[in-house]
């Protein structure tokens, strides 16, 4: 081993390089001042690619790093001796240090060259930059999906709310508009001078239950409790027949101008339910332009892509017809749109609104499967857009009575199945002064139980559709098993499943919302009967 040591040490047989250099003092000195420049200066890199490494233990592919250095320390290590050799012929160890410097660039080429594709695949910085942009923008649109999610569940809250408060007072105006009535057509027998008095105060009352009766009907629509009896529609159709009722709404100050398109799609929609609902957003047009101004009506046939779709999650993509209300009035910032659709939130003065006209609007719309967008600007006006899918099948004309008689006609028998005492009080009161033979029961058991007892026939089932135990659409069925021909009419103030799915009356059901009036009750129980 010693003499091993011994050899590469030996310069005894060589001689250095500087003889090779004749000695030339300005050769020798720039081979050294390169030789250790280089030197340095690969012995500078593997210390900060080290201390890299170090710092950044996330960064992928490290080991390549350490590879390298080694092998950048080798050479530098070579270029050491390139000096050393200039006075003291060690070549021996010279070539030990190269043929290690050797062996490590083969090492580090032989890693290096699998590695390359996988290099090539990480990302340039100006791919970096794009999917950073990408991710911002998903970002954003995850933030509005939210931001609607949570204003949808919000409205979904209230609505729920809204539609069970709703329901109980739809009950209790049935009573109080039902009541009222009877007051009122008792009044004439009072002796002279009293009546006037009392006509008037009921009359009030009357007025009075009547608004209550319009808030709940809202409330219901904002909703989706109110039941619809859609239909096919041309929407043209329906807003020229308003037009003139439209222009004296406005007033002399706001110029109407209405857009029609030739070839307008149908829609299928609850007509009455429509033209409040375009009612309200005319009402609201005419509050926004106290100065005067122009409400434009336009309707056109559109298609919502999948990119709307995908910004406003509650859209289906597929052809609708809008119906576009625009107005150059004060227009709404954008806090006041986000809130636009709340029940109850309104912009107006004291006494101006009740805040549930917009409300109304939104849930007819949502319940008719369509959807509604604000598009406003303060100081440029708003537009109101609703936008309801279109009918692929063709309108079916459908016969319309001339008149309708009110009364029994013979000696017609109804069976009045109610929960409430005051409710069905009052109704079987209405039906007796309609000369209508009347049975009543609370409930379905009590009601099947007093159909089985009926010597005579039984021509109506009037019940409500929210009973205790079994519903009234159940009630309906078990009678019609017993009594094929049987016909029924629907009472209710606030929309279950039972007989409304999807926000839309089943097929062959017959309905009427509370609050009942007498010449609604009247009249509907009449068609009912007569038809065949």
């Amino acid at each position: 081993m010693w003499a091993l040591l011994q050899g590469l040490v030996d310069t005894s047989t060589f001689s250095p390089h500087g003889i090779c250099l004749l000695w030339e003092p300005s050769l020798i000195w720039l081979h050294v001042a390169s030789d250790a420049a280089t030197a340095l200066a690969y012995f500078s890199i593997p210390f900060a690619l080290s201390y890299f490494v170090a710092k950044r233990p996330d960064v992928e592919f490290g080991w390549v790093f350490w590879a390298f250095s080694i092998f950048i320390l080798a050479c530098g290590f070579t270029h050491i001796f390139a000096i050393v050799t200039l006075w003291l012929p060690v070549y021996e160890l010279e070539g030990i240090v190269k043929a290690m410097t050797a062996i490590a660039s083969v090492v580090t080429a032989a890693m290096l060259w699998p590695l390359l594709p996988k290099l090539l695949a990480v990302p340039s910085p100006a791919q970096l930059r794009e999917a950073q942009s990408a991710l911002q923008t998903e970002t954003l649109q995850r933030r509005d999906a939210e931001d609607m999610l949570r204003q949808s569940l919000k409205m979904e809250a209230v609505g729920q709310l809204t539609g069970g408060v709703a329901h109980d007072f739809n009950n209790l105006l049935t009573i109080i508009i039902g009541n009222l009535e009877i007051a009122e057509r008792d009044i004439g027998k009072l002796r002279d001078g009293v009546d006037t008095r009392l006509r008037r105060l009921v009359g009030s009352a009357m007025s009075g239950a009547q608004r209550a009766a319009t808030l709940t009907s809202r409330l219901l629509a904002f909703a989706r409790r109110q039941p619809l009896d859609p239909k096919p529609c041309n929407l043209d159709q329906l807003l020229k027949g308003m037009a003139g009722f439209f222009r004296s709404t406005l007033g002399e100050t706001i110029d109407l101008e209405y857009v029609g398109t030739a070839g307008l799609w149908q829609v299928e929609i609850d007509p009455s339910h429509f033209e409040a609902a375009i009612l309200n957003l005319v009402v609201n047009a005419r509050d926004a332009m106290p100065d005067g101004g122009k409400l434009t009506i336009e309707t056109s046939n559109v298609y919502l892509d999948d990119d709307y779709a995908s910004r406003h999650s509650e859209v289906v993509a597929g052809q609708y017809v809008q119906v576009a209300v625009t107005d150059t009035g004060s227009g709404m910032s954008a806090d006041v749109v986000a809130r636009a659709f709340e029940p109850y939130y309104t912009t107006k003065d004291v006494g101006q609104g009740t805040g549930l006209g917009l409300s109304q609007v939104y849930g007819f719309v949502k319940q008719s499967n369509g959807h509604v967008k604000i598009y406003s600007e303060v100081g440029h006006g708003t537009t109101m857009k609703v936008y309801l899918p279109r009918l692929h099948t063709a309108a079916i004309e459908q016969s319309v009575p001339d008149s309708i008689q009110v009364g029994a006609m013979q000696a017609e028998q109804i069976l009045v199945v109610e929960d409430d005492p005051d409710v069905r009080s009052y109704v079987v009161e209405v039906l007796h002064d309609l000369n209508y033979q009347v049975v009543q029961a609370p409930d379905a058991g009590a009601a099947l139980a007093m159909a089985e007892k009926l010597d005579g026939g039984l021509d109506l089932l009037l019940t409500d559709v929210v009973l205790p135990g079994m519903n009234g659409r159940e009630l309906a069925d078990q009678l019609r098993e017993q009594r094929p021909d049987l016909k029924v009419l629907f009472m209710t103030g606030y929309s279950r499943n039972a007989i409304v799915h999807h926000g839309r009356l089943d097929a062959g059901v017959d309905l009427i919302q509370k609050p009942l009036s007498q010449v609604a009750l009247a009249a509907k129980i009449r068609s009912v009967l007569d038809r065949r």
